[in-house]
């Protein structure tokens, strides 16, 4: 009588020690969904603030023009740019889910293209923002 042959040995998965995440190479398709976590979680932080001006910006002319000349410092133009990174990024990494999920696209080289697509369109989108926040027209 003959005993089965063992399996072949399995690959064994180890969490990495948090000392070692600095040399950790992250894909992209790892690196926008943290992305897209890290953008949700600005744009929720920010609605508290958002909805204020909102409101303060609706009270009255003068009210109005108070805001608009806080919104005219330099650096709340580049947080405004930060936060509308977050929702270009936010929203087009939530249609890459729903893409993804619709048409089965798991594969590995359509993860890292759908991810170059997300990350080219949120940039590009942000960057004709960024012309607009300027002034360039």
């Amino acid at each position: 009588m003959t005993t089965p042959a063992s399996p072949p040995a399995r690959p064994v998965y180890r969490n990495i020690h948090i000392s070692q995440i600095v040399g950790y190479r992250l894909p992209l398709a790892g690196l926008v969904s943290i992305l897209h976590r890290i953008s949700g979680a600005a744009m929720f932080l920010s609605l508290p603030l958002a909805l204020w001006v909102l409101d303060d910006s609706l009270r009255s002319p003068a009210s109005h023009a108070a805001i608009a000349q806080f919104l005219s410092h330099g650096l709340v133009k580049l947080i405004l740019l930060g936060l509308f990174w977050a929702l270009m990024h936010h929203m087009i990494a939530g249609l890459r889910h729903l893409w993804m999920d619709v048409f089965h696209a798991v594969r590995l080289e359509q993860g890292r293209r759908l991810a170059v697509v997300t990350l080219a369109v949120s940039l590009a989108a942000t960057a004709v923002f960024g012309l607009k926040l300027l002034g360039a027209y």
